[in-house]
């Protein structure tokens, strides 16, 4: 009987620890920001085509939640050379795109005005009944998770402009496949993508393209600028559209004031970074895949202007869960900018009796030089060094006891 008693005991505690691990890795999934990343196309330019084609399959950054709209290539006639952020942040205001990522955070209703939380409540992994009170104006539990949701979820999602040029290297030329630059307006971007559904047209330009890449894919690199822009979500906004606009059935005079409000919806500049425009190898592509090739060398650019905005801007890193404890391991890498110097804090998330979500260091961790994990694009098709981990194994700089599903951010 005593050893039926110690055998209970031991289930229950570790019934116990797998929940306290799973509710952790939880909140790990929560605290991913949310991201819209987009690119510009001049459609008359060479290999605009091949270059929008990639980028449009390419996923939103690893770590982060797609928060795209519904336009993630735009297509432009103009070929302007002087750029500059006023111009992107034109086309931002002209076309209300901070009120439509407000939208989709409601997943609201342009017709009738209808919206609900169940987007916030899917990324906040919050529970039904931590709802019920939500929209009470004056429940202190409702209103701390409508503010938590507010500094974690919606402040904490970002547009990513990205603004690409293609170098030729072989021939010498400063320019290959054009410059991608802003200029134009969602109308005329979906003008174009209605006339690229001209399928034979399509296919007869693709091919054009790829016979041409082929033929010089050894000569190119490429190099992109990205600007990054944050959804301002202060406590003014928050509380006149949870008053005014937010509904949960047809309303024909908050639909009218989401409209007059959609000014107030706004976009700040963050920070922008330019890739190094450094060699891609192309190992493990063969000759007769230029899309490939194409989608290598933009993932890799695209990949090392994020690492290095997440570096920068403390506002924009991520946190990752530990996958182990003994070792020390979570599934991050190179693609994140990691080196040997690199430094993470380890952090303790707490579920506060109000509902708000706090984090306390507890430790600091480095990684073991030679077990960081290459999780680059197609790092394991060219068979570099790494790219067969799976995960980056750390050694503990301080801290006590850590537990699986612990986050860790990058420390400056």
């Amino acid at each position: 009987m005593h050893s039926m008693m110690k055998k209970l005991v031991l289930l229950l505690f570790v019934m116990c620890f797998m929940v306290v691990a799973m509710n952790a890795q939880d909140d790990a999934k929560y605290r991913r920001s949310s991201i819209y990343s987009m690119m510009i196309k001049h459609h008359n330019q060479q290999f605009a085509n091949d270059i929008s084609q990639v980028f449009d399959e390419m996923p939103v950054p690893d770590k982060y939640n797609s928060h795209d709209l519904s336009i993630k290539v735009l297509s432009v006639d103009e070929k302007k050379v002087a750029f500059e952020d006023k111009a992107v942040k034109d086309f931002l205001i002209r076309n209300n795109v901070a009120s439509h990522m407000v939208a989709r955070w409601f997943n609201r209703d342009p017709a009738t005005g209808v919206c609900d939380m169940e987007l916030v409540k899917s990324r906040g992994l919050y529970s039904a009944s931590e709802f019920d009170k939500i929209l009470a104006s004056k429940a202190v539990r409702g209103n701390a998770i409508l503010e938590d949701a507010g500094e974690e979820l919606i402040g904490h999602t970002f547009v990513l402009v990205n603004d690409i040029r293609y170098i030729d290297r072989g021939s010498g030329s400063s320019v290959f496949g054009g410059v991608v630059r802003l200029a134009g307006s969602v109308a005329t971007a979906a003008a174009n993508s209605n006339n690229n559904n001209n399928s034979s047209n399509k296919q007869k330009n693709n091919y054009e393209g790829l016979a041409k890449m082929t033929e010089s894919y050894k000569g190119f690199k490429v190099k992109i600028h990205s600007y990054l822009y944050r959804l301002v979500w202060d406590e003014d906004v928050a509380a006149e559209f949870y008053t005014n606009v937010f509904s949960e059935k047809p309303d024909e005079n908050k639909c009218k004031y989401f409209e007059q409000m959609r000014p107030k919806f706004h976009l700040e500049l963050v920070g922008e970074q330019t890739s190094s425009g450094s060699n891609v190898s192309f190992l493990g592509i063969n000759e007769d895949q230029p899309l490939l090739m194409v989608r290598k060398a933009c993932q890799r650019a695209l990949d090392e202007n994020v690492a290095n905005l997440q570096h920068n801007f403390d506002v924009f890193k991520v946190k990752e869960p530990l996958r182990t404890t003994e070792p020390i391991t979570a599934y991050i890498g190179l693609k994140e900018g990691m080196s040997p110097s690199s430094r993470y804090e380890v952090l303790e998330v707490k579920r506060e009796m109000n509902g708000k979500t706090t984090y306390k260091r507890v430790g600091v961790i480095a990684p073991e030089s030679d077990k960081i994990w290459d999780n680059r694009f197609m790092a394991s098709e060219e068979k570099a060094k790494g790219a067969d981990l799976g995960y980056t194994t750390f050694r503990k700089i301080s801290g006590g006891d850590f537990y699986q599903g612990m986050l860790i951010r990058e420390m400056k």
